[in-house]
């Protein structure tokens, strides 16, 4: 059994100007105490916009900060949401290793969705999809910790060409990868991606014991399929701590705390309507904790083994690790039964006191965890990796490997992203991204100077110039690039089109038509119906031609460059469209 403290940074109005700071201060002095009595892990959330449940937005700053403090304990991110709308898997990937190197290696990746409407409209998530996105996004970031470079992401939610994705983490392949569960169903999708479970639920050992029989189960049968590239074998339950050597005083000192946490949970996640800045849930807590699951008045001190849920005078209540160590002591030997591999608990909640939390701190290092340490402990985690090595072994065999990138691929100075009024939308088909990114790259390109255009083609392979220049929007741009250089002037009396007849190097025909007049000229994709001139090129070498990175004389001589027409219009085509050479 291993042992961790959980944060959600709680702060129930009112609030001084000192009240963040001092938040953070305590716990952080909190973690030292916590790794001092033998604490295993200390997880920290990342929440936004959810003022007094969680103040908790920046796990990542708070976590190296309580790298620094305490020395042994692990740094678990409980969780990280990952739909790309909260932000890039890539800075994920690299908060994530940074951190690892931070800490020497003591870094738990948490992983989720969140599913308060607070965040996921204030970022834009859209509900319905956020499994699905997490999925995709979790396949990312695992690979863009392993493959070196990161060979690439073209999905449903976003797109990233590849890179090389530094630092790497000193865990390897990737720190251990959890999943937050809140009911059955998702412990046992965690176990078919092979990943930790972190159970939110609150829930009782004796239930919880179906849970990881069904866990190690499915851990372990061909329906197993891990999202990273190491199993993390484990079930992790959550619970309200506090503890004195007089139970009365743990209930007097924890309870209003357990039972606020409970109450703003469900107040962001099931019933509460928020007006941001002015709503004061503990007020609202104060008045209504009872008719919402949170009677204060049964949980009584009578030495009795502690459930978790409690419920009488038909009033129901949570009490959880809130009692005597030998009380707790009980209820841990009942999970360690059910086969939990650890007990998450919650001290910093509601207006719970610091001291009152250091002393459950020490109290539990003192006469509590002894029991449940040592080589008995390190015993059964050793039988536990050997009757899963083969299972696990069977597991990563049927995950998609790490993949190489093309070695050809290079990066321009020049390159770019999506225009701003496009980026971080979620939902967009790989095709409309692709297409604002070719537009980008190449309206770049062309605006950016006949130097900058030459170098951007001469670093590029066909392939490269084919994906961005001879997409539709790559090659509109070109052409709308041509037609505004026009010049009448060069071809006196012509009027008619000329038919641009390209392909891809797979036979994918691209054609373009531009009408020429005496004025101006217009450019369109599709086949002019009677051109006077066609021009029959691959994309990439008409790219070359226009980049003058390929001499259009020896293009014509080996015959990758066809006329059919007027042959007089095409030896005058560069200088139609401001070119002094022939195109």
């Amino acid at each position: 059994m291993r042992f961790g403290i959980f944060y959600e940074h709680q702060l129930p109005r009112p609030w001084g100007p000192d009240s963040e700071r001092q938040l953070i201060a305590d716990a952080l002095e909190q973690i030292e105490v916590a790794d001092r009595v033998g604490f295993d892990c200390v997880w920290e959330v990342e929440h936004h916009f959810l003022e007094e449940y969680s103040h908790s937005s920046a796990s990542d700053v708070f976590l190296a900060a309580a790298s620094q403090r305490a020395r042994n304990i692990r740094l678990g991110f409980g969780i990280l949401p990952l739909p790309p709308g909260f932000e890039h898997p890539a800075r994920r990937a690299e908060t994530v290793a940074t951190l690892d190197l931070v800490s020497n290696g003591r870094v738990d990746f948490g992983t989720g969705e969140t599913s308060s409407g607070a965040e996921l409209a204030g970022f834009g998530v859209d509900r319905a999809t956020k499994r699905e996105q997490w999925e995709e996004a979790i396949d990312v970031v695992t690979r863009m910790m392993v493959e070196e470079p990161f060979a690439g992401w073209d999905g449903r939610f976003g797109s990233m060409p590849p890179r090389n994705v530094v630092p790497k983490p000193v865990q390897k392949p990737h720190p251990p990868l959890w999943v937050a569960c809140s009911r059955r169903e998702t412990i046992r999708m965690a176990a078919t991606r092979g990943i930790g479970a972190l159970s939110f639920s609150f829930v009782e050992p004796e239930e919880a014991g179906a849970w990881v029989d069904e866990y190690y189960s499915v851990l372990a049968s061909e329906e197993c399929v891990p999202a990273g590239f190491a199993v993390n074998p484990n079930v992790a339950v959550v619970l309200p701590m506090m503890l004195a050597h007089d139970e009365a005083e743990a209930i007097e000192r924890g309870i209003d705390g357990a039972h606020f946490f409970g109450y703003s949970l469900a107040h962001y996640y099931v019933f509460g309507d928020h007006r941001p800045g002015r709503t004061n849930i503990w007020d609202e807590f104060q008045e209504r904790r009872d008719e919402v699951g949170f009677a204060r008045h049964i949980v009584r001190p009578d030495q009795a083994p502690l459930g978790v849920r409690i419920l009488q005078e038909g009033l129901g209540s949570l009490r959880g690790a809130i009692g005597t160590p030998e009380q707790v002591r009980e209820l841990v030997s009942r999970y360690e039964q059910a086969g939990v591999d650890q007990i998450i608990f919650v001290l910093q909640a509601g207006r719970n006191r610091h001291e009152h939390i250091v002393e459950s701190l020490e109290l539990f290092g003192a006469e509590v965890l002894p029991q449940f340490a040592g080589e008995a402990r390190e015993a059964r985690e050793a039988e536990k990796a050997a009757r899963l090595s083969d299972a696990v072994a069977a597991a990563l065999a049927r995950r998609e490997p790490a993949r190489a990138s093309d070695p050809a691929y290079v990066i321009a100075p020049i390159d770019s992203g999506p225009p701003a009024a496009t980026a971080g939308r979620n939902g967009r088909s790989p095709g409309a991204r692709a297409a604002s990114l070719a537009q980008d790259l190449v309206d770049r390109a062309v605006t950016g100077g006949e130097q900058a255009f030459a170098a951007f083609v001469h670093r590029s392979d066909d392939r490269r110039l084919e994906r961005i220049v001879g997409s539709d929007a790559g090659l509109r741009v070109l052409f709308s690039g041509m037609t505004a250089r026009y010049r009448p002037d060069a071809v006196p009396g012509f009027a008619g089109s000329v038919l641009y007849d390209l392909r891809l190097a797979d036979g994918t025909a691209k054609p373009w038509s531009v009408d020429v007049g005496p004025e101006r000229a217009v450019a369109y994709a599709g086949r002019s119906p009677d051109p006077a001139l066609t021009m029959r090129v691959a994309v990439a070498d008409f790219v070359r031609i226009a980049a003058h990175d390929l001499d259009p004389g020896k293009a014509l001589m080996t015959g990758r460059l066809t006329f059919e027409g007027n042959l007089s219009i095409a030896m005058r085509l560069g200088e139609m469209f401001g070119e002094t050479s022939a195109l």
